[in-house]
């Protein structure tokens, strides 16, 4: 990653996250000397207000919430048109690796995470904060088992809350709620819809709905029931079962209607099942069979023999069994020696070794200085990526650190090139010759290049490939489009129904365009001199310089002539 600097505080040392708007990186707090996270709205969003405004609410929801189980937010701040957020560093897993790797879970574990998410939704929700995205991607396992919910970036306040902004679906696909899907009113029981889902998964491997494309996934949602999970995985506690079904109800009246709601059911199918007992439920497959009791009924009858054999006295030692204890007794006296002498022999050849002294984070020469007043040689090896240890100091040696080596031997180290990874600059708007400077700044190489057709100068940069904030392996080749010069610029056809004759020519010029054929019919509905149609709808792009016919209105139609010649008719 390098060592990029934001705001002079954040020093970015390594990405570890990457989502539909954001890239997250580990950093460092340069003035509290702590590590934390930053999370970076992708560049292609800067320009898009209502992205931003997303990220911002993500800042404002979250910061607002102090809790063991959210992901707590630091600072938030802008540099140039990079938006960020300082967030806790978690020292863990998703739980979407934890799925990954242990599921189906034991129910027990699924039992605990759920109540841990569950707190952090009530605390949310009693700020009228409805987090939208709960998944497993979202949420955070640390190393001691605390479960933190992260990524509010989508919340909204509960009296402001709605599926879309505009025609952007908010949410993710397997797991947001019947409502969500059809754009309907969202609530708290939303979050607990797709809380429901995730714990589905944890318990089964798998999520209840799944589709080639998301609109077919969203149909599922709203359409299908989902099917028990029992079916998937057997031996699944019943009311545990009920819990997850009454979750993912495709009504929002009829699932839980708090948070608080899910955690007290949960309580009380954690204190049945520990009545019942573990190993009712702790098989592999979690299927319970009778043998299991009798089992444990062997068991105590075993040890209930072993108490009286043990309480029976001992008889005496017979003359072989004598004789057989002082040859153990011999045998043992014999191993001693063996030892006295080899642990001798090791001591002679240890007393010409020395522990290797630990150069790593020194330079070339602090080490060569050290390992001459330690008695070694240093060789300098090949040198290495690493994103742990700082450009031009060794990362790696052998042998290593602590190991015995020969006093006078060489020992071999490694210098540090720095981390592997960089971001990849933003080159838009640039020429492409103008790019390969900058890439070349950033340790990175132009690719391929294409033309497309654009209004911008020819040459311009339209597109790179990886986008600009990305993280990638240093060397590599960025991909481009860029403009051929020959795009016409567009422009907003105005609406001249119902304006004069010279009314719509002065529109129509103004807006770019040329007056084409102008036509002229008769019309009850406007009136005469007034335009009744144009060619083209209001609002639609053209190319500028297009012309646009026009209609305009005669008047009404002349009335019939008066046959009427004076005479009644019978």
């Amino acid at each position: 990653m390098g060592s990029r600097l934001l705001s002079g505080r954040y020093e970015l040392l390594e990405k570890i996250g990457d989502g539909g708007m954001a890239v997250v990186y580990k950093a460092k707090d340069k003035l509290l000397n702590r590590f934390i996270a930053v999370k970076i709205l992708r560049p292609e969003f800067t320009k898009d207000a209502a992205f931003v405004e997303n990220f911002k609410m993500e800042s404002q929801a979250a910061a607002g919430l102090t809790h063991p189980n959210v992901v707590g937010v630091y600072d938030v701040g802008r540099e140039g048109n990079i938006n960020y957020i300082v967030m806790e560093l978690i020292e863990g897993r998703t739980l979407n690796d934890i799925i990954r790797d242990e599921a189906p879970m034991d129910y027990r574990k699924v039992i605990d995470i759920t109540k841990q998410v569950a707190a952090a939704l009530k605390v949310a929700h009693k700020n009228k904060i409805i987090h939208r995205d709960v998944k497993p991607h979202n949420i955070m396992v640390t190393n001691e088992g605390v479960v933190k919910l992260a990524d509010f970036g989508i919340a909204k306040a509960v009296n402001d809350a709605t599926l879309s902004t505009g025609s952007k679906i908010i949410g993710s696909v397997h797991y947001f709620s019947p409502e969500q899907a059809r754009g309907n009113y969202v609530d708290e029981r939303s979050d607990i819809y797709s809380l429901g889902i995730v714990m589905y998964e944890m318990l089964t491997g798998q999520v209840p709905f799944d589709g080639d494309n998301p609109v077919t996934v969203a149909l599922k949602h709203i359409n299908e029931e989902v099917r028990p999970p029992s079916e998937l995985v057997p031996g699944i506690p019943p009311a545990l079962e009920r819990a997850v079904l009454k979750a993912t109800n495709k009504y929002q009246t009829n699932r839980y209607s708090s948070a608080e709601e899910l955690i007290e059911e949960l309580d009380n199918i954690e204190f049945v099942t520990k009545v019942v007992g573990p190993s009712i439920f702790n098989k592999p497959s979690q299927v319970v069979d009778e043998d299991d009791i009798d089992d444990e009924d062997d068991e105590y009858e075993t040890r209930g023999r072993r108490k009286k054999k043990e309480g029976k006295k001992k008889k005496p030692l017979s003359d072989k069994q004598k004789k057989r204890r002082k040859f153990v007794i011999a045998g043992i006296a014999a191993g001693v020696v063996l030892l006295g002498i080899v642990f001798a022999l090791v001591s002679g050849v240890f007393s010409s070794t020395k522990e290797a002294p630990d150069f790593r984070e020194m330079t070339f020469e602090e080490a060569e200085e050290l390992a001459e007043k330690e008695g070694f040689t240093l060789k300098e090896g090949e040198e290495l990526y690493d994103s742990a240890v700082p450009e031009g100091q060794i990362c790696k040696q052998d042998p290593e650190a602590g190991s015995q080596a020969r006093k006078g031997s060489t020992i071999t180290v490694n210098i540090s090139k720095g981390s592997k990874e960089g971001m990849v600059p933003n080159i838009l708007g640039i020429t492409y010759e103008d790019a390969k400077d900058v890439l070349a700044k950033y340790g990175y190489e132009l690719g391929n290049i294409k033309e497309t057709t654009s209004t911008e100068p020819k040459g311009v940069i339209l597109e790179q490939t990886p986008t600009a904030g990305s993280s990638l392996d240093k060397e590599s080749k960025i991909d481009v489009v860029v403009s051929d010069g020959k795009g016409k610029e567009k422009g907003v056809v105005p609406s001249v129904t119902g304006l004069t004759l010279e009314q719509a020519k002065k529109a129509i010029v103004s807006a770019g365009f040329s007056v084409g054929s102008v036509k002229y019919d008769e019309s009850n509905a406007y009136g005469k001199g007034y335009v009744m149609w144009q060619q083209y709808a209001a609002n639609t792009q053209l190319d500028k310089g297009t012309s646009i016919d026009i209609e305009v209105s005669k008047g009404s139609p002349e009335p019939p002539a008066d046959t009427d010649d004076g005479e009644d008719s019978e």
